[in-house]
């Protein structure tokens, strides 16, 4: 990865996909969009939506909506990666950590990890942006 004033550059279209996924999370406070395109040298570039329209490139249509459709081969090309990208690395990693012998038990008695996580997120008192809204209605919001 190259980074540029107001590009970045990967080498697979799978990599900028992932890259401009976390971007439109990381920014979406900001309201900033990321896409990708085809980058100068056979490669691929993720930008903002104001450069995108500066250069008159569209973003390509490729970004799915989310990681739902994940499936074990892309996990596998992310764990093979020799330059993760640091989001990914991250999440893979809690789970690499974990003794498998609890990741098994978690599987086994098919333990809502999405449950777990709300609950975590209440506790901390901020909303789905980031934003300190108490105790309450952290409740409110995560453990509907």
């Amino acid at each position: 990865m190259t980074r540029d004033s107001y590009l970045d550059f990967f080498s697979t279209k799978e990599k900028a996909i992932h890259h401009a996924l976390w971007l439109n999370f990381k920014y979406r406070i900001a309201k900033i969009k990321f896409g990708v395109i085809h980058g100068p040298e056979n490669n691929w570039a993720v930008l903002e939506e104001a450069t995108s329209l500066e250069l008159e490139m569209p973003f390509l249509k490729i970004l799915p909506k989310d990681y739902s459709k994940m499936d074990y081969d892309m996990i596998r090309h992310i764990k093979m990666d020799s330059d993760p990208l640091p989001h990914l690395e991250n999440i893979l990693g809690i789970f690499s950590s974990i003794d498998g012998e609890l990741l098994r038990f978690i599987l086994q008695t098919e333990m809502p990890i999405d449950r777990i996580i709300r609950h975590e997120l209440a506790s901390r008192g901020f909303d789905e942006n980031h934003r300190w809204c108490g105790f309450d209605r952290a409740q409110e919001i995560w453990l509907k």
